[in-house]
């Protein structure tokens, strides 16, 4: 089995925190009945994969095609994303709504690629959920064009099953990449990115929640490089861990020498709802140029126990107190999300996965 998932050792740095030996284990799962789908209502196309095979009659795609797609990367998870899987292509200054990406898995391991390429001043926007048991894995590789925007949001919900998704982002002038992602169940996740912005005065922004319990475990590893003049980027992390579970977030930063009048911003935050709880940390820079301006910061703590006071003397129940300040935790994360719908689904989400937890 090892050899055929060909997994990374864990000895190396990128990898310190993943639960490898958890992900061999759901990935040799028997498949059972496929979960309940949480479709949203976008009005946009709309993909059900389940198990890595497109579903037909639960799908309508509108201008995003499924073909067989060969996408070069030296991510060692994202080089068994190979075979039939989807892409969307946009001339300029096309647009797209909300396209709602959906992959049910019911057991065993299933690897999808994916490639989103966007024209001069084109603008897109794709959600994607996950859910069901076994080892999901996905590669999505993004190029976008001069101005162009592409705005991303990904949930990942309840099972016992191992999600890792891979992203490569080239952003060039200009353009804007947004991404947001949640994490709100599943036995271990990994959010792994490598977003690129190639482009004088473009914009990237990737941020979300790990929400963790029992004995789950969640990850993100994220590098951001400006590889131009005059770009911004924003990561903005939050992880609340309950139980003995493990939250990990990796969040680094690189300005390549000629990248002057950089602007990159990170914000890490661990909550701990038990101290027998894990947060990691990781905030990264590298910068080789002399004009920028970058900024990281990194906190673990516990609810704060004079606000927890403030509403119990306003009569509200510890339970619900707990709630409100958990909730008010991750907002500024999922807030980010530009679609009114999408962001509510999320905060719906996370506050399903509080009730559970508290």
């Amino acid at each position: 089995m090892a050899d055929v998932l060909e997994l990374p050792a864990p000895r190396g740095e990128a990898w310190r925190w993943s639960a490898l030996d958890r992900l061999r284990a759901v990935a040799a799962s028997p498949a059972g009945a496929p979960p309940a789908v949480p479709l949203l209502d976008l009005g946009g196309a709309r993909l059900v994969f389940v198990d890595g095979v497109l579903d037909e009659a639960a799908s309508t795609p509108g201008r995003v095609s499924v073909s067989s797609l060969s996408l070069a990367t030296d991510h060692p998870l994202g080089r068994q994303a190979t075979g039939t899987g989807w892409s969307l292509t946009l001339d300029a200054a096309q647009a797209e709504t909300p396209i709602e990406i959906v992959h049910v898995a019911t057991g065993g391991a299933n690897h999808l690629p994916a490639r989103i390429v966007l024209g001069e001043d084109a603008v897109a926007s794709v959600v994607e959920t996950f859910v069901g048991p076994g080892w999901t894995n996905r590669l999505l590789q993004v190029e976008l064009a001069r101005s162009a925007r592409l705005q991303r949001a990904v949930r990942v919900l309840g099972g016992d099953g191992f999600v890792t998704t891979r992203d490569e982002v080239q952003v060039g002038q200009g353009g804007s990449y947004v991404a947001c992602a949640l994490a709100a169940g599943c036995s271990g996740v990994r959010f792994d990115a490598a977003i690129t912005l190639g482009g004088d005065e473009a914009y990237g922004e990737m941020g979300g929640v790990l929400l963790t319990r029992e004995e789950e475990r969640h990850e993100c590893a994220v590098r951001v490089r400006h590889a131009a003049p005059n770009g911004q980027s924003h990561q903005t992390w939050r992880a609340v861990a309950a139980d003995t579970s493990v939250a990990s977030l990796a969040a680094a930063v690189e300005v390549a020498r000629h990248a002057q009048k950089t602007d990159g911003e990170q914000s890490l935050r661990g909550l701990l709802l038990q101290r027998t709880a894990t947060v990691n940390l990781k905030p990264e820079l590298e910068i080789f140029a002399d004009d920028v301006k970058c900024a990281h910061g990194a906190t673990v703590g516990e609810l704060d126990a004079r606000a927890l006071f403030y509403l119990a003397s306003r009569g509200i129940a510890p339970a619900r107190a707990k709630a409100l300040l958990t909730r008010a935790f991750v907002a500024d994360a999922l807030d980010r999300i530009g679609n009114e719908t999408i962001r509510d689904a999320f905060a719906e989400d996370a506050d399903r996965w509080l009730e559970q937890a508290l």
